[in-house]
């Protein structure tokens, strides 16, 4: 599990020329082999700051995946690319890894392996002669519809609500027993009212990193979306759940703490407008989650669980303080 230290210290407020700096960022996943294409992409985006980070097998790649907020995944090389069209296979098969851009690079491959390349969903295959402006417009064009496209949450770089369906109706096709987490923040209108929307927009960056970094550190398979606003999903086996919502509670209630001033971590409140215009005590955020677990090949389709969980909910963030609670009743 990641220490509590690291979590804060990467989520700290940094200065504008800190923000500016990664705002300009660029990071590619690069496996290459006898070929330098690091080379050309650092002459392609002379303007901007790259970040490289080299892999060898797919879970390199995944782990690369979860730790930064890769715009492209690179394969280069001289080989006959049968191992290469298999990783990318994986890629695409893969729910998060999916949504990252694929670029192929070779001098010189057989006309099936080009077909196939694009058949396993690679965005762009350069290969021949090096023509140098000609390959930089068309990674460009590859990169501009990837951040134009990509349908995920832009405050927190995590699938939206289109990925976060398609990945739960994958699993009630797989037919096994599975969870869904569907995690809100109470009172979290009344901090961003209170502190203003860059922080409020610092708390909701902080949470998806929470469920991020557990959901990963406690199963690579499970998922993590944010639907909108304060609302994250989860999903993942039924036999981590609990462990799950634990971790998320137990680290979200030692990392909000520090987002507070100290005067209102010392009264254990705020003080601001509520919805009628009365000023009201509202004290330090929490966090809500609501737990249905698909026994038995329960539920159907998303419309089903959807509806149990936002009823689920409401009876989570009734009790104080962070909660999670697994539905017990049958489907409705």
């Amino acid at each position: 599990m990641q220490s509590i230290e690291n979590i804060t210290l990467e989520n700290w407020p940094v200065s504008s020329e800190d923000n500016k700096s990664r705002e300009a960022t660029y990071h590619f996943a690069i496996k290459q082999a006898g070929v330098n294409l690091d080379f050309h992409l650092q002459k392609f985006f002379r303007s901007r700051r790259l970040s490289f980070h080299y892999f060898d097998t797919f879970d390199e790649l995944t782990i690369i995946c979860h730790r930064f907020p890769v715009d492209a995944i690179v394969i280069a090389g001289k080989t006959e690319f049968y191992r290469e069209l298999e990783m990318v296979k994986a890629i695409k098969e893969n729910i998060l890894l999916s949504i990252v851009p694929v670029l192929l690079y070779h001098p010189d491959p057989e006309p099936g392996t080009v077909v196939a390349a694009y058949e396993h969903g690679v965005a762009e295959f350069l290969y021949g002669e090096w023509m140098e402006k000609l390959f930089e417009v068309r990674v460009g064009r590859v990169l501009d519809r990837s951040h134009r496209d990509l349908a995920v949450n832009p405050s927190t770089a995590l699938p939206g609500p289109g990925i976060i369906e398609q990945e739960i109706n994958r699993q009630l096709r797989l037919g096994e027993e599975f969870a869904v987490c569907y995690a809100d923040l109470d009172n979290f209108k009344a901090f961003n009212d209170y502190y203003g929307y860059v922080y409020g927009d610092k708390i909701i960056r902080l949470t998806g990193r929470i469920l991020r970094d557990i959901v990963f550190d406690l199963c690579r398979e499970g998922f993590v979306g944010h639907i909108a606003g304060d609302d994250f999903i989860c999903v993942v086996p039924a036999d981590v759940v609990d462990d799950v919502c634990q971790w998320i509670i137990k680290c979200f209630d030692a990392f909000v703490w520090y987002r507070y001033d100290e005067p209102d971590r010392e009264r254990g409140y705020i003080e601001t407008a509520n919805r009628r215009g009365r000023m009201e005590r509202y004290p330090i955020l929490s966090i809500s989650i609501a737990v249905i677990v698909n026994r038995d090949r329960e539920f159907k389709h998303v419309g089903e669980l959807s509806r149990m969980l936002a009823d689920l909910k409401k009876a989570t963030k009734a009790k104080p303080g962070s909660n999670y609670m697994l539905e017990r009743r049958k489907k409705y």
